[in-house]
């Protein structure tokens, strides 16, 4: 169950027209702060950030579940789940005894996983799948828009840059 206060935040991200993903932020850094109190663990940060999403669904925020080919079908199945129940289509079945081992095995779990270090690994990974195609455009505007010789520091600054952030 989330806290009342992030709720309310996503609420008021929501009124002030922020994005859908910003507003699951909200939950995503309720579940952070759940994992560094201690209260349960996750075995990698990318967990605690899809329990976070999965409590934003089921909360009511419109974070659409993933489209076919962008996650595994077992997730996209729970996304679609949580996002049901969330938009009011769907009754959740309470089911104590499930909701009980999970909160078990959880507590089980590592409390490093979301320590500074292993989030900004995990944001440094998905920024570097992501970078690749925008360093290509970022290169087609530029070649459009500098000469020669100013591209070709830009190049090598850039190339500085990826060495410097790979030690």
């Amino acid at each position: 169950m989330s806290e009342r206060r992030t709720v309310a935040k996503a609420r008021k991200d929501k009124r002030a027209g922020k994005s859908t993903t910003t507003q699951a932020g909200e939950f995503v850094h309720e579940e952070i702060r759940k994992v560094r109190r201690g209260q349960h663990g996750a075995r990698s940060p990318q967990q605690a950030i899809a329990i976070g999403l999965s409590k934003a669904r089921r909360a009511g925020v419109a974070l659409r579940p993933p489209k076919k080919g962008k996650a595994k079908a077992t997730t996209r199945r729970s996304a679609e789940y949580a996002y049901e129940a969330g938009q009011g289509k769907r009754k959740p079945k309470r089911r104590p005894r499930v909701s009980r081992a999970v909160s078990q095995v959880l507590k089980r779990e590592p409390r490093s996983t979301v320590s500074r270090s292993s989030l900004s690994k995990q944001a440094r990974s998905a920024a570097s799948r992501r970078s690749a195609s925008a360093r290509s455009a970022a290169a087609k505007k530029a070649s459009r828009t500098k000469g020669s010789a100013s591209r070709s520091a830009a190049a090598k600054k850039a190339a500085r840059t990826r060495a410097r952030r790979r030690r």
